[in-house]
């Protein structure tokens, strides 16, 4: 006999009353040997036209549909008996009136069940039947008697919640719930993840060479990531070799700096290369390539101005110079190489096309001069330099690349790059496109990333309101959920413009299990509470750094009779009623008193460190106000940065000047106080300010100047990824 459970991932509710029941057939139950396989459809319906259908079960080519049906199913297959009017009482109970139950409702269906539930165990039997399985599966999906089972609710009745628990306590429902868990997270990741599992063109094992090219003007953003990640992927899958080249074909914008720079960026990614080399290390072979193009008569050199020849390829005209004999091109290309006042005025252009309808056809340039600067390399020497265009398929070539990997906003220019090899008679190079990874609110041009350099709208490179792998990385993203993301992105050719939120929210997940836990208050919102029962003289204890991670060792803990809190928690107190002071215990509140603006500016209270925390409405954070009289204790002085996006607009669209985007107020700077323990941070640090943020430290503490700057770290929370501007005032 076949029979499978199918289940609906996506239903606003799951079928818990079936998926327990059929594990508990299989495992526990009178026929521990019947077998059914579970399906998991990451849908909200199996059958789209049908309603009911968050379960299917299949029986030997036979559906029942619906919950309650398929736990009936189940037990008739089981051989479990289903006969007697209060059995199928409760089963109508449950899919008829409890199911649908809303708030008010409820309250009195539960008393009803708690009621029938004094003198029994279980619901119809001596032990575990359908009908306990088909009432406690509507319960576990009900989003109102799961808050009241969290907070202990006395409107559940002791017995309802004694015969819940005991279900809930079953191997085979926390082996039921774990597959389910499970089976969430893998339709979550197939759903999310692109696939890099893709093969290459003639690929060979052991035989494929990519190669990384960033040109050194400028430092490694979040796009380059991808692409040196991508290329070592598939290098590493074919045993293969991963080239790193610089393109430092244009010393007007190249400097040392970038590229070492560049290298340590890779080494943080884990991206090393078999060999690290540079375009201008084949400077005299692309030149004797450049005679040859010329020799051939598919080049010549061109002496029209800028403007005109953008005109000229813009509409289709040839040339003045199309047409000039190889020895006159060989003439002017002789002057290029000498930088005469003639040969600075040309340039030499591949004789293409003129009114190819794709317009990187159209003639381009492949060699221009350049003596403003010398070559952080090669000096002086050479006073031509070939273009990306030019240089790229042969250098590829020479190096014995295989796979040339692109981002497919290249794709018009590809067959220019394959033109190439035929015109020089080269070995050819097979493109492999993905997609450019895009994100809102923000810019991946160099070009303009330098121009928010030089107008110093942000302090660097390496600023945290940068999308640069130095930027992203001093606003606290780690480098493994970064490169947990871009494998998530995959080898996708969608063009996507993509959030931040997914990114920091993996991020996140990284963080959270090793971020010691802190304590700070702004300084605008200290508020003094007085426990007047409390020692005059502050004590110290020491609890761990992070309450689930006890490897991360301990911290001191500082209590005194006054201590503050914030004044956004002092304004939610009310006098008589307790308070949990987070790693104490509970205060009961006296009195609060107000200032002139009616903000709570102080509070007494008395201990009852020993109440019940669970009983408490609010538990705050807060810091002891007094100290012993020493150089390593009370409070350190810290700033908490917070940034905005440094663009306005979402998605910049063909003909926006994002200039006219600039955000004006970006950064925003708290003035706060934390606990002793901030002392021992140091610069990249990563902590959580418990009940405020994660945050990375940007400045540690030191005598000479003791404050900490701590940056916060988005955590994937609308609040946090969401533009700023017009809604926060500048600090």
């Amino acid at each position: 006999m076949s029979t499978v459970l199918t289940l609906a991932l996506k239903a606003p509710t799951l079928a818990y009353g079936p998926l327990v029941y059929a594990y508990y057939l299989q495992c526990a139950g009178p026929t521990a040997s019947l077998s059914i396989a579970i399906d998991w459809k990451p849908v909200a319906l199996i059958q789209p036209d049908n309603p009911a259908s968050t379960a299917v079960l299949s029986v030997d080519g036979r559906d029942v549909v619906g919950p309650s049906d398929c736990v009936v199913e189940l037990a008739r297959l089981a051989e479990s008996s289903l006969q007697g009017t209060e059995t199928q009482t409760w089963l109508a109970f449950a899919r008829d009136q409890l199911g649908p139950a809303d708030h008010r409702a409820l309250r009195g269906l539960l008393e009803q069940l708690d009621q029938h539930l004094v003198m029994r165990s279980f619901m119809t039997d001596h032990q575990l039947t359908a009908v306990d399985f088909a009432v406690w599966g509507i319960l576990r999906g009900n989003r109102v008697f799961q808050s009241q089972v969290k907070a202990q609710s006395p409107l559940l009745g002791i017995h309802l919640l004694r015969w819940y628990t005991f279900v809930e306590s079953q191997p085979c429902v926390t082996v039921a719930l774990s597959d389910y868990y499970k089976a969430v997270d893998g339709a979550k990741n197939k759903l999310d993840q692109g696939k890099f599992d893709i093969p290459l063109q003639d690929a060979a094992m052991g035989k494929v060479v990519t190669r990384f090219p960033p040109e050194p003007s400028g430092y490694l953003h979040i796009g380059h990531a991808k692409a040196a990640l991508l290329n070592q992927y598939f290098a590493d899958k074919y045993q293969g070799k991963l080239i790193v080249r610089f393109d430092d074909t244009n010393p007007s914008k190249e400097k040392e700096e970038f590229e070492q720079s560049i290298l340590h960026d890779l080494q943080l990614l884990g991206v090393k290369g078999s060999v690290v080399t540079h375009t201008s290390d084949y400077f005299d072979q692309i030149y004797q390539y450049a005679l040859q193009i010329i020799r051939a008569g598919k080049a010549y050199v061109d002496d029209t101005d800028n403007q005109t020849m953008r005109e000229e390829r813009g509409a289709g005209i040839a040339s003045k110079c199309r047409d000039l004999s190889v020895e006159e091109n060989l003439r002017r290309f002789e002057e290029m190489t000498q930088g005469t006042p003639f040969g600075l005025s040309c340039c030499l252009r591949a004789k293409i096309s003129v009114d190819n309808p794709n317009k990187a056809m159209r003639d381009p340039v492949i060699y221009r001069c350049n003596v403003a600067a010398p070559h952080h390399i090669t000096g002086t020497k050479w006073k031509v330099y070939p273009t990306y265009d030019f240089a790229c398929p042969i250098v590829d070539s020479l190096e014995g690349v295989t796979h040339a990997l692109r981002t497919n906003e290249y794709r018009d220019r590809n067959p220019q790059y394959n033109w190439f090899f035929d015109a020089l008679g080269i070995r050819k190079v097979h493109i492999w496109d993905y997609s450019r990874m895009n994100f809102v609110h923000t810019l991946l041009s160099k070009r303009k990333l330098q121009a928010l350099v030089d107008a110093g709208v942000v302090a660097g490179w390496d600023d945290p309101r940068f999308p640069t792998v130095r930027g992203i990385r001093r606003r606290g993203l780690t480098i493994e959920a970064l490169k947990q993301y871009i494998i998530m992105q995959g080898a996708s050719q969608n063009i996507l413009m993509l959030e931040w939120d997914k990114l920091w929210a993996v991020n996140k997940k990284v963080i959270d299990p090793i971020a010691p836990r802190h304590t700070a208050i702004p300084k605008d919102k200290l508020c003094q509470l007085t426990i007047t029962d409390v020692a005059d003289e502050p004590v110290m204890e020491t609890v761990p750094k992070h309450k689930k991670n006890p490897k991360l060792g301990s911290k001191d803990l500082w209590k005194s009779k006054i201590v503050y809190v914030s004044t956004d928690d002092a304004a939610q107190f009310v006098e008589g009623e307790e308070v949990t002071l987070m790693d104490w215990g509970n205060v009961l509140i006296q009195k609060k008193h107000t200032n002139a603006q009616g903000v709570v500016d102080s509070v007494t209270a008395s201990s009852n460190f020993q109440g019940d925390y669970k009983k408490t409405k609010l538990k705050i954070t807060w810091l002891a106000a007094q100290y012993p009289q020493t150089n390593d204790t009370g409070l350190v002085d810290c700033v908490l940065c917070d940034y905005d996006y440094l663009i306005t607009k979402r998605k910049l669209e063909e003909g926006d000047d994002w200039q006219n985007f600039v955000n004006p107020v970006t950064e925003f700077k708290t003035p706060a106080v934390g606990d002793t323990n901030l002392r021992a941070l140091q610069q990249g640090d990563i902590i959580q300010l418990e009940r405020t943020g994660y945050f990375i430290c940007d400045k540690a503490w030191s005598k000479e100047d003791p404050c900490v700057y701590l940056i916060l770290v988005p955590d994937g929370k609308a609040g946090s990824t969401t533009i700023k501007a017009e809604s926060k005032p500048s600090a």
